[in-house]
């Protein structure tokens, strides 16, 4: 026989109709489960491991290596500029602003639009109109950006044999090209509307391709070992 508090409210105090009810997760209806602060609140950021590793260890190897006296002639990362161009843009202003997504993704930083600097009738190009975007890295975010991609995006990339030796300008920078996005783990496959491929430099402090290529294959850079060297190339 139910009790005069069972009547007052509906029911048992553990049925569906008695007092608040929690879900599995522990939280109340209509409520919000209250989170704390992650494991690294309040600590400081720690610099990029590649930063903290070419300033221990590969700044010395390359004063060897060179026989440098001077660690400021030593050469470094200045910065990293990846660059898309959308020809289709012409026709679909609007794909640049998924690229754009897609760039700010991997980089973890807002790209700039890119405008066309003369018009081109024959391919319906109207002077100043965007055609494509890009990012340039400097600091902490291109070391980082730097390590993900010879740690986690190369490896990626189909039938992989190493990178090509006879990309760098001759006056110390390297650039290299990608067929697709989907390199990176950042993007996810499910949410791509179409692939593109982007254009990667990495500019040093130095106008030696030599001391370039040592720099880069210090860091990690997998060239390839049977390929002959290009123009200036160590």
């Amino acid at each position: 026989m139910a009790t005069e508090q069972e009547k007052k409210s509906g029911g048992k105090g553990d049925g569906p109709k008695g007092g608040a009810q929690k879900s599995r997760g522990g939280k109340k209806e209509g409520g919000q489960r209250q989170r704390g602060p992650h494991a690294g609140a309040g600590l400081p950021v720690p610099p990029p491991r590649l930063r903290v590793r070419y300033e221990e260890t590969i700044r010395q190897r390359l004063m060897a290596q060179f026989g440098l006296g001077n660690r400021h002639e030593v050469p470094t990362l200045e910065k990293i500029v990846i660059n898309v161009g959308m020809g289709e843009a012409i026709k679909q202003p609007k794909i640049l602003d998924t690229v754009a997504d897609e760039l700010a993704t991997i980089t973890g930083q807002l790209p700039v639009r890119k405008k066309a600097k003369k018009s081109i009738a024959n391919y319906g190009l109207r002077q100043g109109q965007e055609i494509g975007v890009a990012v340039t890295l400097r600091g902490a975010r291109m070391w980082e950006f730097f390590d993900r991609f010879i740690a986690v995006a190369v490896p990626r990339i189909r039938d992989f044999r190493g990178l090509s030796t006879r990309s760098f300008d001759g006056r110390g920078n390297y650039s290299l090209g990608l067929k697709e996005q989907m390199i990176f783990p950042e993007i996810n496959y499910d949410e791509v509307e179409q692939i593109h491929g982007m254009d990667i430099t990495f500019v040093t402090s130095v106008t030696r391709d030599d001391l370039a290529h040592a720099l880069l294959k210090e860091l990690g850079m997998p060239f390839r070992t049977d390929e002959k060297k290009g123009r200036g190339a160590a």
